[in-house]
């Protein structure tokens, strides 16, 4: 049976929305196909794995040295194929503690959705479920995605954009030129950040100041974009890996306020995941602007190769689309998107399990040996030029 780990949490805002993405995959995950455990980062950054860590009431106050919790690590090199324990004492020698065939990335935000942990399953060629490097750490920048986007011809919203230093230096300057090139009212974003953890809506620039040390507090590097007056959100998922790719049905989220907060998508529905913000599906938009929408989010996950499951968020003004942002691992894996469409969490977790490994097969199609005389010749004595 395949060693499934759901890999969740780690050090980001995002670590309490990733503990139930990635519970919701153990949840549904075929237990006749897989043995699916959990390898939890706590916030501290370190690798737990246990029993315990299957009950959301681990994590309230998360205990360490709490029975049953092993402290883990994986080794950066291929061939293991496993989890370690560290050595203890002076001369302790570390022990696999279990398998791993392939890691279900349950990881939302920095230090986990950005490309640093897709980089450790490279580097050890553990198939995983998310984007590879480049298109997660583009998916985490706001600014490159932003400029991304618009090099694709996508329509997206007008910017700019400073980083925190900018800002601590010469606020004034910061702010006359957002009101010159933008101008209110305007949405300041943490360039590195979801579920609207540190955006702001300035209408005034008092509101501007107070929106830009939040945003700073949370990230070096902000971005400061036009706000449409009335807006609507449309979400479009894509399922898929470089063979294929899948987009589901459009989805409408239901907001009370101006943007959809962070207790709006994750504290109002009790903790159930993204599924439970109140949302339509589809989305009650004509079927050529769905259209639209769809190709729009077929076209995005091709350009930065996307694989598994991404979602991409849209902004409408009036009939107008705007392309807002690509979330590379979404809130509860998007499932409530693909459901309607005959695919079930269980059979979404089936194929991403299965575009895992593709990915990896793919990656070891190529040649990575290039054998030179380079170290010959510098053995020998020989001068070594560079062209």
């Amino acid at each position: 049976m395949m060693e499934l780990g759901v890999i969740f949490g780690s050090r980001a805002s995002e670590h309490d929305v990733s503990i139930i993405s990635g519970l919701q995959i153990l949840e549904n995950a075929d237990k006749g196909k897989y043995h699916a455990f959990p390898i939890y980062i706590a916030r501290s950054g370190a690798w737990y794995v246990g029993e315990p860590l299957r009950d959301v009431k681990t994590y309230r106050d998360f205990d360490p040295q709490q029975k049953g919790l092993t402290r883990v690590f994986l080794p950066p090199e291929p061939g293991h194929n496993a989890l370690y324990s560290f050595g203890s004492g002076l001369f302790g020698k570390t022990q696999r503690v279990c398998g791993l065939d392939c890691a279900i990335l349950a990881l939302h935000g920095m230090h986990g959705e950005d490309g640093t942990v897709q980089g450790l399953m490279e580097l050890a060629d553990i198939p995983y479920s998310s984007c590879g490097l480049v298109g997660s750490a583009v998916g985490m920048d706001k600014i490159v995605m932003k400029a991304v986007f618009k090099s694709m011809g996508l329509p997206v919203l007008p910017a700019v954009y400073c980083n925190r230093a900018e800002w601590q230096q010469d606020p004034q300057a910061v702010q006359e030129r957002a009101e010159q090139e933008i101008g209110y009212p305007m949405f300041i974003k943490p360039a590195n950040l979801g579920s609207s953890i540190g955006i702001g809506k300035a209408v005034d620039p008092d509101g501007f100041r107070q929106a830009m040390e939040v945003a700073a507090s949370f990230d070096r590097r902000i971005l400061i974009e036009r706000a449409v007056e009335h807006p609507v959100e449309i979400n479009c998922a894509c399922l898929g890996n470089s063979q294929e790719a899948l987009p589901s049905l459009c989805e409408q989220p239901a907001c009370w306020d101006t943007f959809l907060t962070f207790e709006e998508k994750y504290i109002r529905g009790d903790g159930k995941g993204m599924k439970s913000l109140s949302r339509q599906i589809p989305a009650p938009i004509s079927p050529e602007l769905t259209k639209q929408i769809q190709d729009y989010t077929v076209e995005v996950f091709r350009m930065l190769e996307c694989k598994g499951v991404v979602r991409v968020d849209y902004i409408l003004e009036g009939e107008q689309v705007y392309i807002n942002e690509i979330n590379t691992i979404p809130g509860s894996f998007a499932f409530y998107l693909y459901e309607p469409m005959g695919i079930s969490f269980a059979a979404l977790v089936d194929k991403l399990v299965a575009y895992a490994q593709q990915g990896l097969e793919e990656k070891q199609a190529s040649s990575f040996a290039f054998r030179s005389d380079i170290l010959n010749k510098a053995i020998s004595g020989a001068k070594i030029t560079k062209k």
